[in-house]
C-alpha cells in the first residue's frame, strides 16, 4: 500500500471522518486548557471532575435525558464545589478534590449498580469511542469547544496573571476568585467535550500529557501553548490510524501516542536529556 492510499483508504468511511475531526477539535481544547492545567498544577483536579461526571452521566440516563447534559451538570458543579470547599473550609486544593472525587464516583457506582442489565452507553463514557461519534454528538463537542476556546483566547491574559501571581491580580483589580472559578467551569467543561473521544478514565492525559510534554521543551507561555496543541493534533490523528489499521482502542492509542511523545521529549529535550544531567557533572573538578 502507497503512503496515498495509506491516508485516504480511512477516509472513505464516515465513522473516521468523524473520528478524525472529533479527535483533532478535543486534542486542540486540552493542549489549551491543559497548558493551564500543568501551570497551576490542576491536574488532579482534571482526574476528580472526570470521574465526578460519571454520577450525572447515569442521572440522565436513568431519567431519560441527554447524557450530555448531565456530565456537563455534574462537571461544573463539581468544579465549583472543589473551589468553594477549598476557599470556604480552609482546605488545601488537594484535600477538596480527593474528598469529592471519592464521593461523586461513588455515588456514579452506586446509581449505576441499579441499572440492570447492559448499559452500552455509559460503558462506552467510560473507556471512550471516538469512532463511534454521531454527527449530532460531533456538532456538540464542537460547538461546546469553540465557545470554550473563545472564553479563554478573549480573557488569556487575565488567567495567566491570575494563575502565576493572584495577590498582584487582585492588587490590579482582577477579580481572582472569579478568574479562578471561571477556570474550574472551563476545565469541567472541557473534560465533557473530551469524554466521548478517550473517556473518563483516560481524559486527564490529555489534559495533562500534551502540555507537560510542550514544557520539557520550551519555557514561554505562549509556545508551551502551541507546542502542545500542535503535538496533540499529531498524536490525535496517529493514535485514530493506528486505531484503525491494528484494530486498537481508539481512545488508549491517542493516549499512548502523547505518552510517546512526553517520553521521547524526557529523554531528549534541552533540560532533562542524559547529556544535560551529565553537563554540570562534567564541569566539576576532580578529585
Amino acid at each position: 500500500m502507497d503512503v496515498f492510499a495509506f491516508i485516504t483508504d480511512p477516509l472513505a468511511y464516515g465513522f473516521m471522518q468523524r473520528g478524525l475531526v472529533a479527535s483533532v477539535v478535543v486534542g486542540i481544547l486540552c493542549a489549551v486548557m491543559g497548558t493551564f492545567v500543568v501551570l497551576k498544577g490542576l491536574a488532579f483536579i482534571g482526574d476528580a471532575v472526570s470521574h465526578a461526571t460519571f454520577p450525572g452521566l447515569v442521572i440522565a440516563y436513568l431519567l431519560g435525558a441527554p447524557l450530555y447534559l448531565g456530565g456537563a451538570v455534574a462537571a461544573v458543579l463539581t468544579s465549583l464545589a472543589i473551589g468553594v470547599v477549598s476557599r470556604r473550609g480552609r482546605l488545601r486544593f488537594d484535600t477538596s478534590v480527593g474528598v469529592l472525587f471519592a464521593g461523586t464516583f461513588a455515588l456514579g457506582v452506586l446509581l449505576f449498580s441499579t441499572i440492570d442489565g447492559y448499559v452500552a452507553d455509559l460503558l462506552g463514557y467510560l473507556l471512550g469511542n471516538v469512532l463511534g461519534i454521531s454527527a449530532g454528538d460531533l456538532l456538540q463537542v464542537t460547538a461546546l469547544a469553540a465557545i470554550v476556546l473563545a472564553v479563554v483566547l478573549a480573557i488569556r491574559k487575565e488567567l495567566l496573571f491570575a494563575t502565576f501571581d493572584p495577590m498582584g491580580a487582585a492588587a490590579m483589580g482582577l477579580p481572582v476568585a472569579f478568574l479562578e472559578y471561571l477556570l474550574l467551569v472551563l476545565l469541567g467543561v472541557t473534560i465533557v467535550v473530551s469524554i466521548q473521544a478517550v473517556g473518563i478514565i483516560m481524559v486527564v492525559a490529555m489534559l495533562v500529557t500534551p502540555a507537560a510534554t510542550a514544557q520539557l521543551l520550551v519555557i514561554r507561555f505562549g509556545r508551551m501553548m502551541t507546542l502542545g496543541v500542535l503535538l496533540a493534533t499529531v498524536a490525535s490523528v496517529a493514535g485514530l490510524y493506528l486505531s484503525y489499521y491494528l484494530n486498537l482502542a481508539s481512545g488508549a492509542s491517542i493516549v499512548l501516542v502523547e505518552t510517546v511523545f512526553f517520553l521521547v521529549a524526557l529523554a531528549f529535550g534541552p533540560r532533562t536529556s542524559l547529556r544535560a544531567w551529565l553537563r554540570p557533572q562534567a564541569s566539576m573538578p576532580s578529585r
